[in-house]
């Protein structure tokens, strides 16, 4: 009987210990609860919530989030049917950046704010039904995307070991984007394409700014070669300005190139680009520059895909033909270039490549990995791990970016990790997710399949290898050039820095090993480096980078001249477009 009772008796104080410490828990634990306020309209909302803190309030935290060292923190997790007035509550179990709970984050005093990043559903052709954030005009940038709702950052107190819950409103809605208007020299258009609305099931449209050459109108003669250039979601028309500098415009210094005045620089060049377009020399041409962003990106890297859909046949064939029938253009191969750099250069390269006839010459500068062996750091095919060096002890982590003199900002996982927060099935918008998005397969899900596992970074080989047969340019060339070498003779140019901050450089080595010394016939174009020069460096070593990248516009001009002069067939107009 004495045994029960103690047994009893301890049972009881066990269960009130158990209750105590469960009950401490429950109040300790961190949970900030987000409310969507009822005033918005509609019955529900499907998306990303993002729980971001900052320590400063030089800018909304909405702003301050990125894989470097600067980042403010940020936190994530899914949400579907959200009606306004729900709530959704982030506890220690949600994943974060640069933390991966809120228990981690330190004690202090904060700028808390929330943002629902909206999705909607797309019934692909696929037969899939995904749930995917359409761009809205922005250029597919989650912290400005009109539709997508917030709060202004309210000032709390965060202390992890000691709080109980932090309650937030959601109440504002970023407005729509007023689209550019047209002027005399730019103008803008937008079609739909019916490749990529079957794909999506859903209108989808492609857009793009065109520069006129001078004295369009008083020469309805004259057909014009035309220049794509290629790159990000353009706003407008870039590196362009018709009016002198303003003389009482303030200098700003910019960091990222260490120059006083860079503003300054910048209209400086775009005027002056003006005034090189109305020389009487001056060839007189078409530019575009295209508007082609994706759920996934803000822009489709310009070929078909798996997940994204026909952008490479719809660019090619709806867009391009559009385009010179409205504005005069020559319409044939030989009278159309391809240049951009970093995205744009991979593009240029990888459209040269998929439409060798469509086009007759590509400048790819600084372009994203056009070897899988060399992606950036990692060796896709034969590495284990993306995150770290193969070690049995010493896990060392791989670099995502450096300087010029080495110094390392960021690793890959934490860059990886910091696109787990903002999306999971490669729905961050970010840089990584949209090459997964470009070059993967599609999953039973319908969305892309995963190159490696997005937390460990274990590489799935048949992924790989799938990027390999498709997407892997140096591969693809040294594969088919017995049929692609005699139509691209003359047609590849590529400029790297040699300390690219993204380590660019490496897969352009590989690629100039191929084209140099293996290829035949000889691809008689041009691989060239930049000595210490970082990220886009775009080909001309007379220049720094923070001049040369705002002159892509007419620095391959002469290039594109002479390749005219070589390579037009027979009887081809090479005169209507060369009035003064």
């Amino acid at each position: 009987m004495k045994t029960t009772l103690f047994s009893i008796a301890s049972l009881f104080i066990f269960q009130l210990l158990f209750i105590s410490c469960s009950e401490k828990q429950k109040t300790t634990d961190p949970r900030v609860t987000i409310t969507l306020s009822e005033d918005f309209d509609s019955e529900s909302f499907d998306g990303r919530m993002l729980l971001m803190l900052s320590n400063n309030n030089e800018a909304e935290p909405r702003f301050q989030i990125n894989d470097g060292l600067k980042t403010q923190l940020i936190f994530g997790k899914n949400v579907e049917g959200l009606k306004p007035g729900g709530t959704v509550t982030f506890t220690n179990e949600d994943f974060g950046f640069p933390f991966d709970s809120l228990s981690k984050v330190p004690k202090g005093d904060y700028y808390v704010q929330a943002l629902l990043h909206t999705y909607e559903t797309f019934n692909l052709s696929t037969g899939h039904t995904v749930k995917l954030p359409m761009d809205n005009g922005e250029g597919q940038q989650w912290n400005k995307s009109p539709g997508n709702m917030y709060n202004e950052p309210v000032q709390l107190s965060f202390d992890a070991s000691n709080v109980s819950e932090i309650n937030i409103t959601i109440d504002k809605v970023i407005p729509p984007i007023e689209e550019p208007k047209d002027t005399e020299w730019v103008k803008h258009i937008k079609m739909k394409s019916d490749m990529l609305s079957k794909f999506y099931g859903k209108d989808t449209y492609l857009g793009a700014h065109v520069l006129l050459p001078k004295d369009f109108d008083k020469h309805p003669e004259a057909k014009y070669p035309l220049m794509v250039f290629q790159g990000h979601f353009p706003s407008d028309f870039g590196d362009w300005r018709t009016e002198p500098l303003d003389p009482n415009m303030e200098s700003e210094y910019s960091d990222r190139f260490k120059v006083d005045g860079y503003n300054k620089i910048v209209e400086q060049e775009a005027y002056d680009f003006y005034q090189r377009w109305n020389e009487p020399d001056f060839p007189r041409m078409l530019i575009i520059e295209i508007q082609h962003p994706t759920p996934y990106y803000d822009d489709s890297y310009a070929v078909n895909s798996a997940a994204q859909g026909p952008y490479g046949d719809a660019i090619t064939y709806e867009l391009i033909p559009f385009i010179e029938e409205k504005f005069r253009g020559i319409g044939e191969g030989w009278s159309r270039f391809l240049y951009g750099g970093s995205t744009g250069g991979w593009e240029s390269l990888a459209v040269q490549v998929k439409y060798p006839d469509e086009y007759n010459g590509c400048f790819a500068a600084c372009p994203d990995p056009i070897d899988f062996r060399a992606y950036c750091l990692t060796n896709i095919y034969e590495d284990e791990n993306a995150y770290y060096y193969d070690s049995d002890f010493n896990a060392i982590e791989v670099p995502g970016k450096r300087d010029y003199l080495g110094q390392v900002y960021t690793t890959l996982r934490r860059a990886n990790h910091l696109e787990l927060v903002l999306g999971d099935k490669s729905r961050s918008g970010q840089q990584w997710d949209i090459w997964e998005a470009t070059y993967s397969p599609l999953g039973n899900d319908g969305y892309p399949q995963r190159i490696w596992d997005k937390y460990t970074g274990d590489i799935n080989k048949e992924v790989a290898n799938h990027w390999k047969e498709n997407y892997d340019l140096r591969y693809i060339l040294e594969r088919d050039w017995s049929k692609l070498g005699e139509k691209l003779k003359g047609k590849i140019h590529i400029y790297c820095g040699d300390m690219d901050n993204y380590y660019l450089n490496n897969a352009v080595y590989l690629m100039e090993d191929f084209l140099e010394n293996t290829s035949e016939p000889y691809y008689e174009g041009e691989v060239a480096y930049g000595d210490r020069a970082e990220h886009c460096w775009n080909g001309d070593p007379t220049q720094p980078n923070h001049i040369t990248r705002l002159r892509y516009n007419s620095m391959y001009l002469p290039k594109i001249m002479k390749r005219i002069e070589e390579s037009a067939p027979k009887g081809a107009d090479l005169t209507s477009w060369r009035y003064k």
